[in-house]
Parts: structure tokens; sequence; C-alpha cells
């Protein structure tokens, strides 16, 4: 009997312990990265773009279907008969079987031309992800400035509704004058609408955010949490970067698939200078019988040299405008990598300016201004103003904060990997 209950037992404490939940959608940045890889249908029609151009590389180097082709010679018998259609009736029935064969090196050529296409449509897969992600990394980073800009205004409201109410004291003390009773009702005002703003903008980003996610605009999301930790300055060493740039970045990796393609192209062009050759093989039919079998040979000539020069010029001229847009990229791509690391290393010391200097002198400013204004040292205007700078220094350290994500985001994708 002991048996069962210790059964019933570790049944009710598996029951009644609590399972690991996975953080809620919309909290952090890693589960919408996730959400989004598994579901926009955007990157899911380049997956399928990918895997039809994959398919269509082997048909490229395959042998044409060979023909064959039915001739029912004397089909009135040299005017004995009327017209006959079977080949037993007939006075000979010839089947013809041909296969055309290209010039040695043509169908290599063609498949791969064509996987080198099909390359290309593979790395755009990377590619659509990269910008998905990039979108997806900037609006939630915009998302959770609007989110705690909203959370900083309301705190600063409340701390103006306390701040009223000494003000309220103090006038109906005397201490006070009415000017300043005014002036806060105004400054609350003031907040208030750019309260209506940053909640207007909080709607947006997150509306924006499911929409690269594929759901309604309105579908429940989880207040952000916190930003990504940035790397260390060791891990952001332009030279190193500017490696791993060229080595992974997906469009330079489709430019180099498009080289790779305008060099198959212009070597097929020139082997098109080549004739093909189609052989056959005819037996004739007597009757019922098979009395006589042919052999064919079929060859092309290419006499109209004029119009294979013009392709070879072209895929020439499309292989000069491949390298070239490769190497236009190349530089774009490299000093959009310099200027985004330049940008972050500048907001990295920018925050950390704000974050030791600037807001512990503007709390401190505020923290003196009241303990003036409550003696009568210090005007109100004065106690507002210092009110203002903490607001406003809190505020410019999340924008410098969301600013250092966009820059993340963006070498993010010029390198095509995560830091």
């Amino acid at each position: 009997m002991k048996l069962p209950i210790l059964v019933l037992l570790a049944l009710c404490a598996l029951w009644l312990t609590p399972a690991s939940a996975e953080p809620p959608l919309g909290s952090n940045l890693d589960g919408l990265l996730d959400y989004a890889r598994e579901h926009n249908p955007e990157l899911a029609a380049t997956r399928y773009e990918a895997v039809a151009a994959q398919e269509r590389a082997e048909p490229a180097g395959a042998l044409p279907d060979p023909v064959l082709r039915t001739e029912l010679m004397d089909i009135t018998n040299e005017g004995a008969t009327g017209a006959r259609l079977l080949p037993s009736q007939v006075g000979a029935t010839k089947y013809t079987l041909m296969q055309s064969i290209p010039w040695y090196g043509k169908r290599d050529l063609q498949r791969e031309v064509a996987g080198a296409q099909a390359a290309q449509a593979n790395v755009q897969v990377a590619v659509s992800w990269t910008e998905l992600a990039n979108r997806i990394k900037a609006t939630y980073a915009m998302h959770f400035y609007a989110t705690a800009s909203e959370r900083l205004v309301q705190q600063s409201l409340d701390l103006l509704d306390n701040l009223e109410q000494t003000v309220q004291t103090r006038y109906a003390n005397g201490l006070g004058s009415q000017q300043d009773a005014i002036r806060v009702q105004l400054e609350k005002t003031v907040m208030r609408g750019e309260l209506i703003a940053l909640q207007n903008e909080h709607h947006h980003t997150f509306a924006q955010l499911n929409t690269l996610l594929s759901r309604p605009a309105s579908a429940p999301l989880a207040e952000p949490l916190q930003l990504r930790p940035l790397p260390s300055p060791a891990r952001l060493d332009e030279q190193t970067l500017l490696e791993r740039l060229r080595a992974r970045n997906p469009q330079l990796r489709i430019a180099d698939a498009g080289v790779l393609s305008a060099e198959k192209s212009r070597e097929l062009a020139y082997a098109k200078r080549y004739p093909d050759f189609t052989l056959g093989v005819a037996p004739t039919q007597s009757g019922n019988t098979v009395k006589t079998w042919d052999l064919m040979f079929e060859i092309s000539i290419p006499l109209q040299q004029s119009s294979r020069r013009s392709q070879e010029r072209e895929a020439e001229a499309m292989l000069s405008a491949s390298a070239a847009r490769k190497t236009a990229l190349l530089n774009q791509t490299q000093a959009d990598l310099s200027e985004n690391l330049s940008a972050l290393e500048a907001s990295r010391q920018t925050e950390a300016l704000i974050a030791t200097r600037l807001l512990p002198q503007a709390e401190l400013t505020w923290q003196s201004a009241l303990a003036g204004y409550e003696t009568g040292k210090v005007d109100f205007a004065m106690l507002i103003e210092a009110q203002r700078q903490v607001l406003k220094a809190r505020q410019q350290r999340l924008q410098v904060q969301m600013d250092m994500q966009l820059r993340l985001a963006d070498i993010e994708r010029l390198l095509g990997e995560e830091l």
C-alpha cells in the first residue's frame, strides 16, 4: 500500500512545481527575433524562392529531350489502295529518333550559371533576414525609448502634483505667490502635452513591431524590459570587423555570386562559337517487319558571327558591370561600418558623461533648488527649471541609449551576423 501513496505524492509534487515559463512576447528582443524568424511571410517567401532557384540548377545542364519522328511513306501503295494510316498497311514507315548534343562544356557552363543564380537566391535569404532583424532591433529600441520616456514624464507629473501641494500650502500660509501656483499648473499642462505625444509614439512603435512580426497591429505585446547590452570596445575593433564584413556581408556575397554568374555567362557566350550536334537512328518498317536501319548526323553551322560577337560583348560588359558594382558596394559598406563604429563610440562616451556628470549635477541642482524654495531662498521659476533639467538629462540619456542600439543594429546588418 505504500507504493501507490508514494506515487501519488510524487505526482502532486510535480503538479505543484511551477513550470519555467518563457518570457512574454515583447519583453525582450531575442523573443521577437525568434518569433519573426518562424512567422514572417516575406522571409518564408524568400526561402521558397531559394529552393526554387536550387531546383533550376540541375535541369539547366540537362540534355534536350530526344525527338521521335514517324513518317508514313507511300500511304496509297503506289495508287493500288486508298490512303492508309496504319504502319503495316503502307509502303514503308520510317521511325527517326534524334538527340541533340551541345558542344562539349556548354552544359556544364549552363549548370554553373544556374548554380551561381541559385547561390544568389540562397544568400538573399540571409539578406532578407538581416534587413528584417535590423528593422525589428531598431523598432524595439524606439519602442523601449517611447515606453521609458513616457514613464519618466509620468513620474515628473507625479512630482509636480506633490510640488503643487507644497505651492498651495505656501500660498495659503502667505509664503508663496499665486503666480507660483499658476506656473506649476502651466508646467503640468505642458508636460501632459509631452505625455500625449509619447503615448502616440508608443502606439506607433507597438503597431510597427506587430507588423514586423506579421501579427495584427493591436495584438498584445509585453512592455520592453531592457535594452541589449553593448559589446565591449575590444569586440568592436574596426580592422577585425572590416575583415568579417568582407567575408560575411550578405550583399557582398550576392555580388560575388553575381560576378561568378557573369563570368560563366561570358564563357558560355564564347562557347556558342562552336556548333551543336544532333545524332539519330532511323529504322524503316515494311509491312510488319523492320528491314533497314539508317543513322543520322546533323551539325549546326554558326554562321551568324556578328550576332555572336555582339552577345560576347554584352557578356563582357555585364561582367565589368558586376565587378564595378561589387567594388562600389564594398567601398560603401566599409564606409558605413566605419561611420557606425565611430558614432557608437561617441554615443558611448556621451552616455557615460550624462550618467556620471550631467545627471548627478542636475539632480543635485534640483535637490538644492527644492531645499532653497522651501526656505524661501530660491524662486519658483528656478525650481521648475531645475526639475526640467533633470527630466531633460534623463531623456537625453535614453536618447543616446537608443542611438547606440540603432548603431549596433546597423553594424550587425553590415556584418550579416550578431556581435
